[in-house]
């Protein structure tokens, strides 16, 4: 029978997990594994969205997953952004953990992200540890970009002192020595958002095919005044697959490009130093009073 403090203790929010599969059947298969080994969610709280891959995969998948695990097969690729935007709206949690398939957990430290949440109202997203398989950091939060950080980052002119050490502030090294922090954003590979701050923000900005959805969900979470965190103690294993990092002319690098030029139209282009949230602010309400122009237009000259 549960004691007077026990019935006042109040209910851990509870946590779903999205994980958007593009061809990607065996890491599912994994990644979906470790969920349930480790009971990080019940099998009913795991969504697969499946952004119609050519393989056959999400046939696949929706076949061999584990009895309970949602499947929804995408008619179309929409980037992302959209299948996670498809799996969160599969789910009534109040929390979603949203993953790559190319992660996978080694043990269950749930508990620290649901209290980290329950203590922080206003928390909207909080970042894991990404770690690579043999436990090295991937830092996978940072600081908003400025122009010389994407030089330093992109070129070896990083290896150069000054710039070396732009690199590290904008990749928040000190921070992951201490416990949760605050970040300007984290990285989509593995990150658990609130589902009242999702809905608040508006979602996931499809416009985005692939690169940036996630900086771009953390500036709209500091433009409606919800914080962003990372929490070091949660560690998540990532296979790295740095296809971002490919040539500017290959297809991957065309698209990380199209997808910063449109963060930094809606937020501002931040030539020499990173910009201030009052900034990103701003130029962010500048630019969804033209992105409401244009479509009032549209329906004007539709009806």
């Amino acid at each position: 029978m549960p004691t007077p403090q026990t019935a006042l203790r109040p209910q851990p929010p509870s946590l779903g997990v999205v994980i958007v599969n593009y061809r990607t059947y065996d890491l599912t298969m994994q990644c979906v594994a470790s969920l349930l080994t480790h009971s990080i969610a019940a099998a009913g709280d795991i969504v697969v969205v499946d952004n119609d891959s050519p393989d056959g995969s999400g046939e696949r998948l929706q076949r061999d997953l584990p009895v309970g695990v949602v499947t929804v097969l995408s008619r179309c690729n929409g980037g992302f952004g959209a299948g996670v935007n498809i799996g969160v709206a599969a789910l009534r949690t109040d929390l979603v953990l949203v993953l790559n398939p190319d992660t996978y957990f080694r043990r269950n430290q749930v508990e620290a992200v649901q209290g980290l949440f329950a203590r922080h109202e206003r928390l909207g997203v909080a970042g894991l540890k990404l770690i690579n398989p043999d436990g090295s950091l991937q830092y996978s939060a940072r600081r908003f970009y400025s122009l010389p950080d994407i030089l330093a980052r992109r070129t070896a002119l990083g290896r150069v002192a000054p710039l070396r050490r732009l690199v590290n502030s904008h990749l928040l090294k000190r921070n992951w020595r201490e416990g949760p922090f605050e970040a300007d954003w984290v990285m989509g590979t593995g990150f658990v958002v609130r589902r009242a701050a999702f809905e608040d923000v508006g979602r996931m900005d499809e416009g985005y095919f692939l690169y940036f959805e996630e900086v771009d969900l953390c500036a709209r979470m500091w433009v409606k005044g919800w914080r962003v965190m990372a929490l070091p103690e949660v560690e998540l294993v990532h296979e790295h697959q740095r296809h971002s990092a490919a040539g500017i002319w290959s297809n991957s690098g065309q698209t990380h490009l199209r997808s910063m030029v449109r963060f930094f139209h809606k937020f501002g282009v931040p030539w020499l130093w990173r910009p201030r949230r009052e900034q990103m602010q701003r130029a962010y309400h500048r630019w969804r009073r033209q992105f409401d122009e244009v479509h009032r237009a549209r329906r004007d000259a539709a009806t």
